[in-house]
């Protein structure tokens, strides 16, 4: 359906394929946590960096609507819970298709928790969601992890690969699930589902080097790219973690190279302006020569 296909391209970058996405739903689970109380200055920081989508929750989207600056797709996310819940797994819809689609998004997203008390009427919200979404031509992410009461470990990898398998068999058209922890098993669960997989971002992570390492790991195994939250917003520099994020999915660099960039003395400059010039000149790196050439 070209609907679906144009919509798909708002999310992943034309030319490589890939995506980097930028959740900000948290608002609905944890509040005004850092990095997300003034979401217009927050979209519009991971928007300079290059994000090429966000996720937010349908009251957001006009206060985070910027007018102006670089263009990033937009996924309204439907389902939702809170941390004061007595049983915070147990995700209910929040949303329509129909109001995502009032609201000009790009694609939609729910969020599914297995392997607890709970799951049946998840998995029947998500099968009923896939096909609206898809009589609509509206691209539906799954965010899918293994949480609950029969789960003794969310990053077991035979249960992250059950978990990315079930968004494709219920009609996902991409699935974000926790990373396994290494590319050998990462490539398994990449392998055992046939939609694109990308990877979240878990709880904010003690250096920059780590949540690189995790991406570089996560897109050699074959992942279509991240959808990294907290490690992003609550970043000292929101954009220019996204920058790095960017050369890692879409150029393929390294973790060193991004890292570089990443702790490099160039001002202003993120990657999506990187992009726009064209042409290396004098002040870039000789990494940001080599990825851009």
């Amino acid at each position: 359906m070209i609907g679906k296909e144009i919509r798909l391209e708002r999310i992943f970058d034309r030319n490589t394929g890939k995506a980097v996405i930028v959740p900000m739903d948290h608002g609905v689970s944890s509040g005004p946590i850092l990095g997300i109380t003034n979401m217009r200055e927050a979209m519009t920081q991971v928007a300079d960096g290059g994000a090429n989508a966000v996720v937010v929750h349908k009251g957001v989207v006009a206060r985070g609507h910027r007018k102006s600056g670089p263009d990033m797709g937009l996924i309204v996310h439907l389902s939702g819970s809170t941390s004061l819940s007595p049983e915070p797994n147990a995700k209910t819809l929040v949303c329509t298709v129909e109001e995502a689609i009032e609201l000009g998004a790009d694609a939609v997203s729910v969020h599914i928790n297995i392997g607890n008390g709970h799951e049946k009427g998840m998995l029947a919200d998500l099968g009923n969601v896939a096909h609206t979404a898809s009589k609509w031509g509206m691209p539906l992410l799954a965010m899918i992890y293994p949480r609950g009461e029969k789960i003794e470990d969310e990053y077991d990898p035979a249960a992250i690969r059950h978990a990315a398998r079930l968004g494709a068999e219920l009609g996902a058209n991409v699935v974000k699930v926790s990373y396994t922890g290494d590319s050998k098993s990462f490539k398994d669960v990449v392998d055992g589902c046939s939609i694109p997989v990308i990877i979240a971002g878990g709880p904010k992570m003690d250096s920059d080097r780590a949540i690189l390492e995790m991406v570089k790991g996560a897109m050699e195994a074959g992942a279509s790219g991240t959808s990294i939250g907290r490690n992003v917003f609550q970043h000292q520099n929101p954009a220019r973690i996204v920058s790095a994020l960017c050369m890692i999915v879409h150029k393929g660099a390294t973790v060193d190279e991004a890292l570089e960039y990443l702790n490099s003395n160039q001002g202003d400059k993120e990657w999506s302006n990187m992009v726009t010039i064209g042409k290396p000149n004098e002040s870039w790196t000789d990494t940001e020569k080599r990825l851009m050439a």
